[in-house]
């Protein structure tokens, strides 16, 4: 009996956790229903001619419609994010509910959750971002928020929103208790601050100066120090945005001894190192981002990590300012690198740039790219239903066009950032076609998407297990509190 599907991709090369699969996928009823070989027919049939299905994109690293510890808003609304984060292939994204001063969990979490329903167009989930632990209620709303699926909690060891190492410790064994993983911008705030006001007091202010405000030592102490925490508490932690060798080699060395410790990277160390910002004068502002840019060694180190699975995810970091007085020129044309906002828009662009080196280029593969840009982020954090071409998950699908070459140009993204931190780069590869849940999305540039159609995910549970057992110390105390 022929069988009957909402959707057949044909004659494609189709990305599976087992292989890359030569044949025709399936969808029904907004999942995958088929793979390979098989009698049927659709309301729709796309001949894929021999291109690449990969699963949507799973960017587990953005900030949308949040203000930065600046006082500055992001440039994009769940709306415009959303949008240029399914032209550039990603179908999932989990953003951060940042915390202000004062502001209750809950209500940090009502007001994120109100926006993306007014206007994300793909599925989302929260980072729950920890800023001010005093407020009231927060043991229980932070106990309650993780167990109704909000399972990721981050903290900054540096800047204004930062938490003292006494806070952190106390938020990991809530965070053990009820089942969360806790995310760390790891760089030490004191280094970071002595480097920057001897910069400022010798009027080294320069949108240039900023990489040498962040030495790489400071990186390289806190992810030291989180590890330590990790494994004392044998509590799951990942590290953002790792940048430098020597964090990478600390990673590698706590993992093989079983500590449950997991980080990411992001294009913008990948691809560009700290002189991007000088030889983009006078605009050199739209490169500063937090920890900087690094060196070609650096890079060399973090492809390995990628490779040797000590580094797991790159997520984009997508963290958008407009270049002018909304956004990183608030304080004025001439405003010294201690003050612009940092960060860079990277949904659109975070998978074209890595298939271009992962795929047309022959770097680690298909399966590589599928692996770290969505099962990986999806496994991690929980999001079942999503990142892997499997029977049965979410029909979040891209068919990547292999032959098209691209240049990016000053202000071609469909964010609300205003320019492109990679104009004149070359690529080759771009996505054809986006589905979301079986639904059209994108097609050759064309996008169907609505406003509020996105689904928040629910997470009941992390895929970042305990490894042992926490330390004799901290056992002692866990078991008596």
């Amino acid at each position: 009996m022929t069988e009957s599907f909402d959707l057949i991709i044909r004659n494609a090369r189709i990305v599976t956790p087992s292989g890359v699969v030569v044949g025709d996928l399936a969808t029904l009823d907004g999942q995958i229903a088929a793979i390979g070989q098989f009698a049927g027919t659709a309301v729709q049939e796309i001949d894929a001619a021999g291109r690449y299905v990969m699963p949507g994109g799973v960017d587990p690293h953005c900030h949308i419609e949040q203000m930065s510890g600046m006082g500055v808003w992001n440039a994009d609304t769940f709306e415009t994010a959303t949008k240029s984060a399914a032209m550039g292939g990603t179908t999932s994204v989990i953003s951060f509910a940042a915390q202000q001063q004062g502001e209750p969990l809950r209500q940090t979490i009502a007001n994120y959750a109100a926006r993306a329903a007014r206007g994300a167009m793909i599925d989302h989930a929260f980072h729950i971002t920890v800023t001010d632990v005093a407020v009231p209620e927060f043991d229980r709303d932070l106990a309650d928020l993780i167990c109704a699926g909000h399972r990721s909690i981050k903290v900054f060891t540096t800047y204004n929103i930062k938490l003292s190492d006494r806070a952190i410790l106390d938020l990991m064994v809530q965070a053990r208790r009820s089942g969360a993983l806790v995310c760390v911008h790891a760089e030490n705030d004191d280094l970071i601050g002595w480097t920057r006001d001897g910069l400022i007091a010798a009027g080294l202010t320069a949108p240039h100066y900023h990489p040498v405000s962040h030495p790489r030592m400071a990186e390289i102490d806190s992810v030291e120090r989180m590890i330590r925490y990790a494994e004392f508490l044998d509590q799951p932690v990942m590290l953002f945005h790792i940048s430098t060798t020597e964090a990478v080699d600390a990673i590698a060395r706590a993992r093989g001894r079983g500590v449950p410790v997991w980080a990411e990277t992001c294009p913008h160390y990948l691809f560009m190192t700290g002189d991007v910002i000088e030889q983009g004068a006078p605009e050199g502002g739209k490169w500063m981002c937090s920890p900087p840019q690094r060196t070609t060694d650096d890079q060399t180190a973090l492809w390995a990590a990628l490779a040797a699975g000590d580094l797991q995810v790159v997520s984009s970091d997508h963290a958008p300012y407009r270049y002018d007085e909304t956004g990183k020129l608030s304080n004025g044309p001439d405003a010294g690198f201690h003050q612009i906002a940092n960060g860079l828009p990277g949904l659109e662009t975070r998978l074209p740039l890595l298939f271009d080196a992962m795929v047309a280029n022959d770097g680690l593969g298909p399966m590589a790219f599928a692996q770290m840009t969505a099962s990986a982020p999806a496994a991690l954090y929980g999001l079942a239903n999503k990142g892997q071409i499997v029977r049965g998950m979410d029909a979040d699908l891209v068919i990547w066009d292999d032959t098209r070459s691209t240049t990016f140009s000053e202000n071609d993204l469909h964010d609300n950032v205003g320019y492109n931190p990679w104009v004149g780069r070359t690529i080759t590869g771009w996505p054809s076609h986006v589905f979301l849940r079986g639904q059209l999305l994108v097609e050759n540039g064309n996008f169907y998407g609505i406003p509020g159609s996105g689904r928040w995910i629910d997470r009941p549970q992390i895929g970042t297990p305990k490894t042992g057992k926490p330390a004799l110390e901290a056992a002692v105390l866990l078991d008596r509190s």
